[in-house]
């Protein structure tokens, strides 16, 4: 079992910033991608970006050049950097994890509101 935590979400206006964070506990051994995912309100969740564990990265078309995915495996966190928010950027996000036999994993969520 994976457990996920998020954190760093909230208010900020149109062209901000912000930072979510994600620590991983459990058996974060067996995890080999980690990842961000969002959804609006009545739309589907997407994936936002993801990292594996040797550090390749994966965006969405609508946040490259915006946000930066990392992770420091020493402290068993991922991170989310989003530069120049949008109020499209508007959504609860979360954070999820991959372990090698496929099981998927989720946090609770951290909403983030763009918004002047």
């Amino acid at each position: 079992q994976v457990q996920l935590v998020e954190s760093g979400g909230g208010l900020v206006q149109p062209g901000g910033s912000l930072r979510l964070s994600c620590a991983a506990s459990g058996s974060i051994s067996g995890i080999y991608n980690m990842g961000w995912y969002r959804q609006a309100p009545g739309k589907e969740r997407e994936l936002v970006a993801s990292i594996t564990r040797s550090g390749g990265t994966n965006y969405a078309d609508s946040v490259k050049g915006r946000f930066t995915i990392s992770r420091d495996n020493t402290k068993n966190t991922v991170y989310l950097q989003m530069n120049s928010l949008e109020p499209e950027d508007t959504a609860v996000y979360y954070c999820s994890a991959v372990s090698f036999l496929n099981s998927v994993y989720w946090g609770q969520g951290t909403q983030v509101t763009v918004s002047s």
